[in-house]
């Protein structure tokens, strides 16, 4: 479940700044960006999407985690003047193709204007929602979070429902294998707080211009000046995988090991699943800093139900991720076709 956490006060954009790794200074007002949350020693704490809804208020919209006592505990001695609380906020996302003419069917035609993480206020049943264009699938999709949640949940989703009959709205779970092949994270299965941002493919989330400090920036960029200097920072790293079997269509209740020989681990599966897109099982998971690159051949023990042969390890290899075009390019995406390692 979803929560979000305000920060509010004179202080918001500093405090703000000083607990994530991107510029918040450079997010205007009713616009949002996924950024990264890291302790002292780079760790990734929590990947939140930051909503900037007033020059003094930001949403940190997160589903994992106790980020609003690790927030809290920065500011035990009230060095910022801020409000720091969980707020009857509920996010629903509508996603896919269809989601632009669903959209606009609750609440107007303003919303095709909305940008990539553009926000903007309206109401949903009679009810004053928040909208963003974002989502936990790579596709073209929306996110509506009620406000005064607790009260008005049953307007908001009654609203939806029956606008959606039309376009045949579906009443689904995250689709995992759509935010596994966008390359989307999922705090607590591909990275934790003993995870570094660039071990699992969020480096370009440590930026080098900015001049304010952060938790965890000194540690972080000492972390890149070792990789420029072409030493190894870290033992694995995640890497996007194509892998054969059976499909795969459950969450991984474990972390199903990988090897070279069919028997000693090195490594293991965070997120697999089968995507009917790409008629194959695909997966995030870490392997030897050494062994990461494309093209590196590996043996995945999976449980029997999707083995070929009950007991065999599956053969698989090393792909490039995102393992398709995502509709909505995530920053990770847009700064690699432009040839930049980080984001602001």
């Amino acid at each position: 479940m979803e929560r979000q956490i305000r920060v509010k006060g004179p202080d918001a954009m500093k405090f703000t700044n000083y607990v994530i790794t991107r510029d918040a200074t450079r997010i205007d007002v009713m616009k949002g960006k996924y950024v990264i949350l890291c302790n002292d020693k780079g760790g990734v704490l929590n990947d939140p999407i930051l909503l900037r809804v007033a020059e003094d208020e930001f949403w940190f919209s997160l589903s994992d985690s106790d980020i609003m006592f690790f927030l809290q505990g920065v500011n035990h001695d009230k060095k910022f003047n801020v409000e720091i609380d969980e707020i009857d906020v509920a996010p629903v996302q509508i996603q896919g193709p269809k989601s632009i003419d669903l959209m606009a069917d609750l609440v107007g035609e303003a919303v095709r204007d909305i940008p990539y993480y553009g926000l903007m206020e309206a109401k949903v049943g009679g009810r004053d929602c928040i909208i963003s264009q974002t989502g936990f699938t790579g596709e073209k999709g929306y996110e509506i979070y009620l406000k005064d949640a607790t009260k008005y949940a049953d307007d908001m989703w009654n609203d939806v429902l029956e606008k959606g009959k039309k376009h045949n709205l579906m009443v689904i779970a995250p689709a995992h294998h759509r935010r596994i092949a966008a390359g989307i994270l999922s705090w607590g299965q591909d990275l934790d707080s003993e995870t570094y941002p660039s071990q699992c493919n969020l480096g370009y989330q440590v930026p080098r211009k900015k001049e304010a400090d952060y938790i965890g920036k000194q540690a972080l960029e000492a972390m890149r000046d070792k990789m420029e200097a072409g030493e190894k920072p870290y033992s694995n790293q995640l890497v996007g995988f194509r892998l054969g079997g059976k499909p795969i269509e459950e969450y991984a209740p474990d972390f199903w090991l990988i090897s070279e020989d069919g028997s000693t681990p090195i490594g293991y599966l965070t997120s697999p699943w089968y995507s009917p897109e790409l008629g194959t099982n695909i997966a995030m998971g870490y392997v030897p800093y050494e062994k990461k690159d494309i093209g590196n051949k590996f043996k995945f023990h999976l449980p029997e139900e999707y083995c070929d042969t009950p007991g065999t390890p599956v053969d698989g290899e090393i792909v490039e991720m995102p393992f398709r075009p995502s509709v909505n390019a995530n920053a990770r995406e847009l700064a690699k076709d432009k040839g930049r390692d980080t984001a602001f």
